[in-house]
C-alpha cells in the first residue's frame, strides 16, 4: 500500500548563502514504510555531497551555495511504486 497524501510536504525555503537549509517531508503512509529520497530540479540528489543529509525525510543542506538554489520534490518509494510531492523551491540569496 502507498497513499497519495504526504503527511507534510515540503515547503519553500529562503535562506542567505553560507546559512543552512532544511527541506521536511513526511511521506504518505504505507506498507512497507516508504524511503525518501529527493530529487532537484528533476535530478536525484546524492548524499555523497558531504554538505548534503538525508535523514527521516529530511533534506538538510548544511552550508547553502547559490549553486544550491532550485526545485526540490520529495519522492516517498515502496514496493507499490513511488509518489513525488508537491514541488518546494529553496531560494539562496
Amino acid at each position: 500500500v502507498l497513499r497519495d497524501d504526504f503527511r507534510q510536504p515540503p515547503g519553500d525555503v529562503v535562506v542567505a548563502a553560507g546559512e543552512p537549509a532544511v527541506l521536511e517531508c513526511v511521506p504518505p503512509r504505507g506498507h512497507p514504510e516508504p524511503s525518501v529520497s529527493w530529487r532537484k530540479n528533476g535530478v536525484r540528489v546524492s548524499d555523497k555531497d558531504e554538505r548534503l543529509t538525508i535523514r527521516g525525510g529530511k533534506l538538510m543542506v548544511a552550508s547553502t551555495h547559490k549553486s544550491d538554489a532550485g526545485v526540490y520534490v520529495c519522492v516517498a518509494t515502496n514496493v507499490v511504486g513511488e509518489r513525488d510531492s508537491e514541488p518546494a523551491e529553496l531560494v539562496v540569496f
